[in-house]
């Protein structure tokens, strides 16, 4: 077979895609084109006879594994061939999100740990209402543990793999102590209703592994290469799941940047791809340090500051670009000023060097901190807008809508159930449903198996019992229309018997906010239209699991963002993976950036993290780069003075060692 093409890429690049077997870390520093990297390697295996189904690539967001799988289908010539009438769909690499693969594996294997095949996956309104549940149930008062606090602790045991029988011996404050008398409850529940979260995805297919080795072996036997993106994400779970589906064959290559490692706080380990060559002593490493994206002058800051971490992969990104104009730092009076200047430079930049507002970006460390922005943006008239807005899954209608097809999916989801029981108003009153869940409780059973004999219970009217009635006819209709037409005529079944488009005209005066709502729940249609399109294969549960899973992503809409030609608001951490001409960081002060919870802390790591959070910051900028800081910040309505950011005096050479650091002025530029 003739050699695959690698002319595009540099030699480090070429290195890794020509190298065919065994394990190997590829060290791709910010801007070296890794996504180009795994692309290649994953066509190179094709073309070298590796069957595309026995190859599997896992990331972490389902935009990230869409571009993989076109970019592979561009390299192999496939990409927009259309099937013929009949044709089978030729094979393809199963690419897709951590999540989405232990989906897969769970809906096969889901039985075997107890949980049915078609098991429910509960997003966080889900999750937060079968909280609530359990800690009224121990009688915890809100002061003492919030759903949300509860959810938060549970949620990081999951991802260290630490089970309910052992989250006790792990507790230390009294809040992990509570969420432990907790946890078990809550798992209990989520089994009763066929429920998991998403966090259950991991810890479950972690669980079936080690409970059944030969559903592990059949499992790592699908492939013979395996290849994770952003290895330095990877959780504990997501580490050890990896590790049993390459063990066998050791056809493991992982790519990611240590320095680029920030987000601890919601599991990620940057210790495993630091111990890589550890696990895995026949590994090979490739550094790629060539960067594409930043100038020389932008670079040469970046490296400075990662330097000052000593717990990393010695690497300096190389610059491929001019020198370009030295990274500004201003000071400022205060906050205001702050805001003031900066969207005042913006302006000038749009009107005057004609930089359009999308190639524009303010990056911030804390949610509180772009107020004072958006108020001058707005004074100014520049367009903008906020990364995290609210996600279309969270809007009430598409909640309401979404709730029903799960309770159609799987009728003993209680949470699902117990929103729609009585919306549109069937007659089902509070009352009503105590009364159910009183049954339900003493019998043992879900509610949906009482309410199918709810004539033998005393105290129901007719009323209620029509709405019963009403419900059961409807979940059955909605999922005979499934099975038999598929679910795209299901949605339109469901919509006409729950008349729930007549209930939004009824709640809402406002035809403005009508349509909108409207709009919303034909978007929803749409999106099951589309995924029934885009299958062989598709059922309500497949639909469900998808929108599980993208769910998380849409809530950030950087896609329908970056159509605007607005200037962008977004926190350092929405802001990886994104790049911009202009770049202006703001609030480099200690106890901002770095947060004052890893000051306080005093752990070297914690600091680390706001290091390389920086850094992230720093090498999203393309041309310009700006950092500031205020000589005085208010907090609870009284002016205090600010100490600049360590990092500020690591980055310009002022710190030889970040322990050095006093609380003195940089001679930073003053504004």
């Amino acid at each position: 077979m003739s050699e695959f093409n690698l002319s595009g890429l540099n030699p480090p690049q070429a290195e890794a895609v020509r190298t065919l077997s065994g394990p190997m870390l590829v060290l791709a520093g910010a801007g070296t084109g890794k996504t180009r990297v795994v692309t290649f390697r994953i066509a190179n295996l094709i073309r070298h006879g590796t069957a595309p189904d026995r190859i599997l690539a896992v990331t972490f967001t389902n935009k990230a594994a869409g571009e993989m799988q076109e970019r592979v289908a561009e390299l192999l010539g496939i990409k927009g061939r259309r099937k013929r009438r009949g044709e089978k769909a030729p094979p393809k690499p199963m690419i897709s999100t951590f999540h989405a693969q232990c989906v897969q594996i769970l809906r096969r294997h889901a039985p075997a740990i107890g949980f049915p095949a078609k098991f429910s996956i509960y997003d966080r309104s889900d999750q937060e209402s079968l909280a609530r549940g359990i800690l009224r149930e121990l009688r915890l008062p809100n002061t003492a543990l919030k759903p949300a606090d509860m959810l938060s602790i549970i949620g990081g045991w999951k991802n260290a793999g630490i089970h309910p029988e052992e989250s006790t011996s792990v507790a230390s404050t009294d809040k992990e102590h509570f969420a432990a008398s907790g946890y078990r409850r809550y798992q209990e529940g989520l089994r009763l209703r066929g429920a998991m979260d998403f966090d259950d995805l991991l810890l479950h297919t972690e669980m079936l592994f080690d409970q059944h080795p030969d559903i592990r072996d059949e499992e790592a036997g699908r492939y013979d290469h395996v290849l994770v993106d952003e290895y330095q994400d990877t959780n504990g779970c997501q580490y050890r799941i990896t590790k049993h589906l390459a063990m066998r064959h050791r056809n493991l290559c992982v790519v990611g940047d240590d320095d680029q490692s920030i987000y601890a706080w919601r599991g990620a380990d940057v210790s495993h791809i630091l111990s890589f060559a550890d696990d895995w002593d026949d590994a090979k490493v490739v550094w790629l340090e060539d960067n594409y994206r930043s100038t020389g002058a932008i670079l040469e800051m970046a490296n400075r500051l990662i330097a000052f971490n000593t717990h990393r992969h010695d690497k300096i990104l190389k610059p491929s670009r001019p020198q370009g104009p030295r990274p500004r730092i201003l000071q400022h009076k205060d906050e205001i000023a702050e805001a003031k200047v900066t969207v005042s430079e913006i302006k000038h930049l749009i009107e005057n060097e004609h930089i359009q507002p999308r190639d524009i970006a303010i990056l911030f460390r804390t949610n509180e901190q772009p107020r004072l922005f958006e108020t001058e943006l707005r004074k100014a008239d520049v367009p903008y807008v906020m990364l995290g807005s609210q996600s279309f899954f969270d809007r009430t209608e598409v909640r309401d809508v979404v709730a029903y097809l799960k309770w159609v999916a799987q009728p003993d989801d209680e949470v699902a159930l117990l929103r729609i029981i009585n919306k549109p108003a069937r007659g089902i009153s509070k009352k009503t449903i105590s009364t159910l869940m009183e049954h339900a409780v003493r019998r043992g059973q879900p509610i949906w198996s009482v309410m199918h004999d709810a004539h033998s219970i005393e105290g129901l009217n007719s009323q209620a019992l029509r709405g019963i009635n009403d419900l059961i006819a409807i979940q059955r209709d909605v999922t005979d229309r499934a099975n038999g037409e598929g679910i795209g005529k299901a949605m339109e079944t469901l919509l006409a018997r729950t008349a729930y488009m007549d209930e939004i005209a009824r709640n809402y005066e406002d035809p403005n906010e009508r349509d909108a709502r409207s709009a919303s729940v034909g978007e929803l249609a749409n999106a099951v239209s589309a995924f029934e399109d885009s299958r062989e294969e598709a059922d309500l549960t497949g639909f469900l699991a998808d929108i599980a899973l993208s769910g998380r992503e849409m809530g950030n809409e950087k896609d329908k963002l970056a159509l605007k030609n607005s200037v962008w608001l977004l926190t350092m951490h929405a802001a990886k993976g994104l790049e911009f001409p202009v770049v202006y960081m703001v609030g480099l002060e200690e106890g901002i950036l770095p947060h004052s919870r890893s000051v306080k802390s005093g752990v070297e790591e914690d600091i680390a993290e706001e290091r390389r959070l920086c850094y992230v910051g720093i090498t999203r900028a393309q041309e310009k780069l700006t950092l500031s800081l205020s000589l005085t910040r208010r907090k609870w309505g009284k002016a205090r003075p600010t100490v600049p950011s360590p990092f500020l005096y690591e980055i310009t050479g002022k710190a030889e060692n970040p322990k050095k650091f006093r609380k003195k002025s940089a001679g930073f530029q003053r504004r």
